[in-house]
């Protein structure tokens, strides 16, 4: 039986950084992948979303052009060679996460890894032992139950549709679901997005959600709030949807983006001592040790914070500690969940760094708000009313930073930056006595000086 100093079942982000760093620090490590490697990120997630967020950008692009002088001939978007290009794209980068593992000298068992025991592992008929299983395992799209569930998709199957819908109807309200709707937006495609709350974006600042909601609108996205599926029919070629405040949408294709599970079906845990959270995510300590010692867990499956950098930073921090904590400081050894970074690819862009203005008061600091909302330089010139938003949370007792907020073109790129400043403890004073880069939207973040009354 082959054995193993780690022994990763899962080949996403968080497991391929794990399995890297630990095999870079001595250990022998095997990765087992029964899909494609890279996971969610790479496969269904953000690469390939943000090809398509890249994609749907250019009808606007296309049509600001007039008011610089270029005259654009008549436009016409094909699906397929977007889907098939970003196919070879995907695949190229599969080839290349299966060559850093290889050259890593970490082994890839291709096939379903279920744990037989605290140190066993089955991939296929074979059995490998382990000092340490790592569950990398990450989560799938979760469609609750309702009438008429089979006719709709989820974010896995959005990425290889055959023929692209002239309608489409999308159900949620978070990340996938708000990207998905400028996405289809800007191919052409009618879109409305159905979300049972007052308003999407749940956790984000309100001045940033309440933005979007305004810019989404104005981009002819039908906002639906206060609604929710009862039950969906199809109508010959198309679908209709029923919802639960008597209203009807026809529509070429229905998308649910209403969460994510974790993916534990078949992995073998009732061989273990390893416990599940309320929500059905596997519980783990600070140091990502499950209830099983031998057993570790990390990434959207422990469900911290379900973002890729996150995983990435997770799975170093335990490779290191697990193999060589002695190289490392305990800063370099802690993931700091505090001041994350995060972005929502819509149309504009939204990013944020550190605490909303709602959830600083509500952890009792006293703040200052300092912001401005404009139409930003390379729209001068054309007809388009969309305005940028940009968004500083002040401790006043501390003069800290507290938060950063932005909607706009390339805000993640911009908000990048800022989360370095942030993170290294910067205050309002330190963004006031920096120059600015002019003339730019970043500099505004550097030139706000009145707060909100």
């Amino acid at each position: 039986m082959e054995h193993y100093d780690l022994l990763v079942i899962g080949a996403g982000s968080g497991g391929v950084r794990a399995s890297r760093t630990a095999a870079a620090l001595g250990a022998r490590v095997a990765v087992v992948e029964e899909r494609d490697l890279g996971g969610t990120c790479v496969n269904v997630g953000c690469v390939p979303k943000k090809l398509f967020v890249y994609a749907s950008q250019f009808s606007e692009q296309f049509s600001r052009a007039a008011g610089y002088g270029w005259s654009v001939p008549e436009r016409e978007f094909t699906w397929a060679t977007l889907r098939e290009n970003k196919n070879r794209e995907i695949s190229r980068l599969n080839g290349i996460y299966d060559r850093m593992l290889g050259s890593a000298g970490v082994d890839v068992l291709q096939g379903h890894g279920k744990i037989l025991g605290p140190n066993k592992v089955l991939v296929g008929e074979t059995e490998y032992s382990a000092d340490r299983i790592l569950i990398a395992v990450g989560g799938w799209p979760f469609v609750p139950d309702f009438p008429g569930r089979e006719h709709v998709i989820s974010s896995n199957e959005v990425f290889f549709l055959d023929q692209l819908p002239d309608s489409m109807v999308i159900v949620g309200g978070g990340y996938i679901a708000c990207e998905f709707a400028s996405i289809f937006n800007g191919l052409g495609v009618k879109t409305h997005l159905l979300y049972r709350r007052d308003l999407f974006l749940r956790g984000f600042d309100r001045d940033i959600r309440e933005l979007m909601a305004k810019e989404m609108q104005a981009k002819g996205i039908e906002l639906h709030f206060n609604t929710d599926v009862q039950k969906v029919e199809r109508d010959g070629s198309d679908l209709k949807v029923f919802t639960d405040i008597g209203s009807t949408i026809d529509a070429g294709q229905v998308m649910y983006a209403t969460g994510r599970r974790p993916l534990l079906q078949g992995l073998g845990l009732e061989n273990t001592q390893v416990a599940l959270t309320d929500k059905g995510q596997i519980e783990v300590d600070e140091l990502f040790q499950t209830a099983e010692p031998s057993i570790y867990a990390l990434g959207d499956v422990v469900g911290r914070m379900e973002l890729t950098p996150v995983a990435l930073a997770e799975g170093m921090s335990l490779a290191r500690r697990l193999f060589a904590p002695l190289q490392f400081s305990e800063q370099e050894l802690k993931v700091d969940y505090s001041k994350i970074p995060t972005a929502v690819f819509t149309q504009p862009n939204i990013a944020t760094v550190g605490l909303s203005e709602e959830a600083a008061r509500e952890q009792g600091f006293d703040v200052s708000v300092f912001k401005a909302s404009f139409t930003p330089m390379p729209l001068a010139l054309t007809d388009s009313d969309e305005k940028v938003l940009v968004k500083l949370v002040v401790d006043k007792a501390s003069d800290k930073v507290l938060g950063a907020h932005m909607v706009g073109q390339d805000a993640g790129e911009i908000i990048q930056g800022l989360a370095v400043a942030i993170t290294a403890g910067a205050t309002k004073a330190d963004f006031d006595r920096t120059i600015g880069i002019h003339p730019t939207v970043a500099e505004e973040f550097v030139t706000l000086r009145t707060p909100e009354p």
